[in-house]
């Protein structure tokens, strides 16, 4: 597992716990790699063909291929070998972070009360996290997104951080590198002049996204909001061991209680598809509301479906189905445009674009991760709208 930062919030393994982490990255790969791949030639040589003869045309449709592709022994194998390797790989990290996690616990406590604290946590007793978030343990992650277990606990965002790194194949935790850091390069190459002076993360979950703007804007206020107080905690903690100012807040972004025109940049990164068609919107004209005149928003995540052939459609599709991922699907087809436009931006002042993979970028990255984030093109889609 390849991993370029250290820091205090990160659990610690023992030797048969990284050895048991290292066999589900290795299954998750071959699964990808082998299983997961093959289903393009059994769909173009058997189940097409097939289903052509049986209804006079090839199916035209992810749904149709679905049906199609369900009945094939090889697909349903594939299918619930990724859903056990999913469930197996929180596990293989809960061992660490359960039995780890009072320490964990005891070290963000120190960090948060240290003389030394750099930002600052604010957290709301009487917040209730949105159902879409509680209903569903979301990625299959154990506890669930909201997980908060009271006191300084920080499981949720350790597990979220651990496990986001084996779910990329060992290339989720760095400094700079996380699910944002296209957005982070995008940011750096469109817009190579701009110096915010307050930045806002939009649904940070452990941080991971939100220290970078510390790093690459140091004058910069930088706050980062999420709904889930475990991971919060987490990414406070994180933060302060990595020695950056990021000023963390228990809010959610469809309505927060930041004033208006408070910000120069507001950014989230994969936030999108875990959004549902009710909040999507909201998000959007809080975002109108809390840019500074001339401020940017960037708002990065997965690639549309009409950016890819219906079957990549169909394989993407499969986290809806066997991931616990409710909106995965249904956020590929949202006009952003059109939302942003009614939510106040001019239409000249809003631009989808598609920005390549900053890890097909990074030397000596796998280029094979599963959920497809480096589907047609090798892009994730990027949202960004001016005031």
């Amino acid at each position: 597992m390849v991993r370029s930062v250290t820091h205090d919030m990160l659990p610690q393994a023992t030797a048969n716990e990284v050895s048991r982490q290292q066999f589900i990255v290795a299954l998750k790969q071959g699964l990808n790699r082998g299983l997961r791949s093959s289903q393009a030639a059994l769909f173009d040589n058997v189940v097409a063909p097939a289903y052509e003869a049986e209804h006079g045309h090839p199916p035209r449709h992810r749904e149709e291929i679905r049906a199609a592709m369900q009945a094939e022994p090889a697909y349903q194998t594939w299918s619930a070998l990724a859903r056990a390797a999913q469930e197996q790989m929180w596990v293989a990290v809960g061992d660490s972070v359960f039995r780890d996690r009072f320490r964990l616990a005891r070290r963000a406590a120190e960090l948060d009360s240290s003389p030394q604290r750099l930002g600052s946590l604010t957290l709301n007793p009487d917040f209730e996290p949105p159902r879409g978030v509680t209903a569903v343990d979301i990625h299959l992650q154990t506890g669930g997104y909201a997980l908060d277990l009271g006191g300084y606990d920080c499981s949720a965002g350790a597990l979220y951080e651990v496990g986001g790194n084996l779910y990329a194949f060992g290339q989720g935790i760095s400094r700079t590198d996380s699910k944002s850091a296209h957005v982070q390069r995008f940011i750096a190459e469109r817009f190579p002049q701009l110096q915010p002076k307050r930045i806002l993360d939009m649904g940070c979950s452990a941080g991971s996204a939100s220290v970078p703007y510390a790093l690459a804007f140091p004058d910069a206020e930088v706050h980062a909001i999420d709904v889930g107080a475990g991971m919060l905690r987490y990414a406070h903690a994180r933060a302060e061991s990595l020695g950056k100012r990021v000023h963390f807040s228990q809010q959610d972004a469809t309505a927060t209680n930041f004033p208006d025109g408070h910000f120069d940049l507001i950014t989230s990164s994969i936030l999108f598809h875990e959004t549902s068609a009710k909040a999507l919107p909201a998000i959007l004209r809080e975002t109108w509301r809390l840019l500074a005149p001339g401020g940017i928003a960037v708002h990065g995540d997965l690639p549309p479906f009409w950016a890819m052939d219906e079957f990549n459609q169909f394989m993407l599709d499969c986290e809806t189905w066997y991931n616990n991922e409710p909106y995965w699907g249904a956020m590929r087809e949202v006009d952003q445009v059109a939302l942003s436009i009614k939510a106040g931006f001019a239409p000249e002042n809003v631009e989808f674009c598609m920005a390549p993979s900053a890890y097909r970028a990074a030397a000596g990255h796998d280029r094979s991760f599963e959920a497809g984030e480096f589907a047609p093109g090798n892009a994730w889609q990027v949202l960004v709208t001016r005031k």
